[in-house]
């Protein structure tokens, strides 16, 4: 095809099927105006491969964690305890965006919400939400569809941790708010969808809803109120959002997803330089 010559062909925005580009209506799942620049562009196409996404997030937060780390001052635990290893410091992870009560009523800092959820406290916090993360990620991408996931990770993290906020938990950072907004929303999935496999997944996802539960009590410097915020959460946004089988994803979920992604690189594009600034300033 030359520079100049006009696209003959696309996928469907919708379905991802080869169609022509002079099609008013995609003719395998009946899209209006599949070529339209509003269907077609960065941002409802960057989220169309789940995996894909999914190891860019999982990056995100392994690339955060690595720059909370070399920004310590004075090291970092080093101790043979599993729960400190490579443990960045408090003053790092309150620069790069921790969130809870003291930082949104003394400094107002409200972005935290989102940028804590990219922040861990060491190699198993880290090691564990992304691991979760992945299982449950591509279990919700594949039922909701890869946009709709995007927005419960997102808002489920937002949700979970102004639960934790209203309940005056003072710090607090990690992707767990997230992760449990995930599989609020394959509870709701399971009930809602009934049959063998609703029941099943419904019964595995509530087994691990309450070992986590059970591990949040036993030590108490998990935090317990994002958890269960990520999971109601999770449960209304499936609710809201809807899953693949009762409907499908349109273009308003995609709109929506595409901005959610800019507000979440531009908080941490802020939060990461502001820290670098106030590391190396104050």
């Amino acid at each position: 095809m030359m520079p100049n010559q006009k696209r003959q062909s696309l996928l469907c925005p919708n379905c991802k099927k080869l169609i022509s580009a002079s099609e008013s209506r995609c003719p395998h799942c009946g899209t209006a105006h599949p070529a339209a620049w509003y269907k077609n562009n960065f941002w409802t196409r960057g989220f169309s491969d789940p995996y894909a996404l999914i190891k860019a997030i999982i990056g995100l937060n392994i690339g955060i964690y690595l720059i909370s780390l070399m920004l310590n001052p004075r090291g970092f635990g080093l101790a043979l305890n599993p729960l400190t290893f490579l443990s960045p410091s408090g003053s790092i992870l309150e620069l790069l965006g921790a969130t809870g009560s003291v930082p949104i009523d003394a400094g107002q800092r409200y972005w935290t919400l989102i940028s804590a959820n990219y922040l861990h406290g060491g190699v198993l916090h880290i090691l564990f939400n992304m691991a979760a993360f992945r299982q449950l990620g591509l279990l919700v991408a594949r039922e909701y569809g890869v946009y709709r996931m995007f927005m419960i990770y997102t808002l489920g993290g937002v949700i979970g941790f102004f639960v934790s906020y209203l309940a005056a938990v003072p710090w607090t950072i990690g992707a767990s708010a997230s992760v449990c907004s995930l599989a609020g929303a394959l509870l709701y999935y399971g009930k809602s969808r009934g049959g063998v496999y609703g029941r099943t997944l419904y019964k595995q996802i509530g087994i691990w809803v309450v070992l986590l539960f059970m591990f949040g009590f036993l030590l108490p410097v998990i935090n317990n109120w994002a958890h269960g915020g990520g999971i109601a959460a999770g449960i209304g946004l499936g609710f809201v959002l809807g899953y693949q089988e009762r409907k499908k994803e349109n273009i308003f979920h995609k709109l929506l997803a595409g901005g959610l992604a800019v507000l979440t690189l531009l908080i941490l594009a802020w939060a990461i330089l502001s820290g670098i600034y106030y590391r190396f300033t104050l």
